[in-house]
């Protein structure tokens, strides 16, 4: 079982060989274990302290994000033949010696991903400003809702992933990926686990790279969220907006109805029926759109398969006895 450890850095200079370091004690009972250090565009030393502490390093060729940074991982773990891929923050806020706590799952075959969380226990949850915990739990609740699995913490970027998971991935965000990958394979329909770590809430040096901008931190998970959702599950939300402005016109035509059946004229609301048809057709429309997205959906999931297998050949993956495909997995 060879396990790979990717630490996605971007000007951590004081931190990253401190983890990489823990990341070693942690990892010492396992009989193939590397660590890689994908550097997205780091200006200060860390490409050559985390050369020292004895990772291998990545370099993109600029400063691209966390979303980028993950998908080099991702990739650079296939490459080498990973069986899982265990990503953490080169920033210390995580305890690397709860790394065997999210391989366990998977090694034993009961998870395709395992996922630290921060918040499933009150007791381990960390002290952080109050507006970062409200935002936390928002998106938590709306990917759950999504996704059909509660899950406490879907922002965690200390998370294991099986090979199989890893070769059904196909990211897009380039900000930051830890939402969009879970949508990913929740929809997929892989078995996504939680594990309850104790974290640090802020961190010992500067401020967070991704969310240092909450605005835009904001607006760049809600993006990719929606995209994620459109790719998967179009007609679920272009099917109840579209219901939703076809039944406000429908609401509008009956009043009017009612009027003549009683009058025996339109006058005065002549307009409101106007605007009961224009909400008809408006509705009507954004229902038509739901369902050729669909259709486009069936095309998407069919070339994801193509892909899947691509994959699997590019990667040496088509000696690897695969498992049972999901009902639910458009790879399948």
């Amino acid at each position: 079982m060879k396990v790979v450890i990717c630490i996605p850095a971007y000007d951590e200079a004081r931190t990253v060989a401190n983890v990489i370091a823990g990341v070693r004690a942690a990892t010492a009972g396992n009989s193939v274990v590397e660590i890689i250090v994908v550097d997205d565009g780091s200006s200060d030393a860390t490409v050559e302290l985390a050369r020292r502490a004895g990772a291998v390093v990545i370099s993109l060729s600029s400063h691209q994000g966390l979303g980028a940074a993950f998908q080099s991982g991702v990739h650079e773990a296939l490459v080498r033949g990973a069986d899982v891929l265990v990503t953490i923050d080169a920033d210390e806020q995580f305890a690397t010696t709860d790394i065997p706590l999210l391989l366990r799952p998977i090694l034993e075959g009961r998870a395709d991903v395992v996922t630290a969380s921060r918040f499933a226990d009150p007791a381990r949850t960390p002290t952080m400003p109050g507006r970062k915990r409200w935002g936390n739990r928002v998106v938590a609740r709306v990917v759950s809702r999504l996704s059909g699995q509660r899950i406490a913490d879907v922002s965690c970027g200390f998370r294991a992933y099986s090979a199989e998971a890893l070769l059904h991935l196909n990211l897009f965000g380039r900000h930051t990926y830890t939402h969009e990958s879970l949508l990913n394979l929740l929809f997929r329909g892989f078995r996504v686990v939680e594990v309850p770590v104790t974290v640090r809430g802020e961190r010992a040096h500067g401020t967070s790279r991704v969310a240092n901008n909450l605005w835009r931190y904001g607006y760049a998970m809600l993006t990719i969220i929606f995209r994620t959702v459109l790719d998967y599950k179009p007609l679920r939300v272009f099917g109840w907006i579209g219901v939703s402005i076809f039944g406000v016109g429908l609401i509008l035509d009956a009043f009017v109805v009612v009027h003549y059946i009683q009058t025996g004229m339109v006058t005065p609301y002549k307009t409101v029926g106007f605007i009961g048809g224009f909400f008809n057709m408006f509705g009507f429309g954004i229902l038509t759109l739901g369902l050729v997205a669909d259709m486009l959906n069936r095309v998407r999931q069919t070339a994801e398969r193509s892909l899947y297998h691509a994959k699997r050949a590019t990667y040496g993956r088509e000696r690897v006895q695969a498992p049972s495909p999901r009902a639910d997995d458009p790879a399948a």
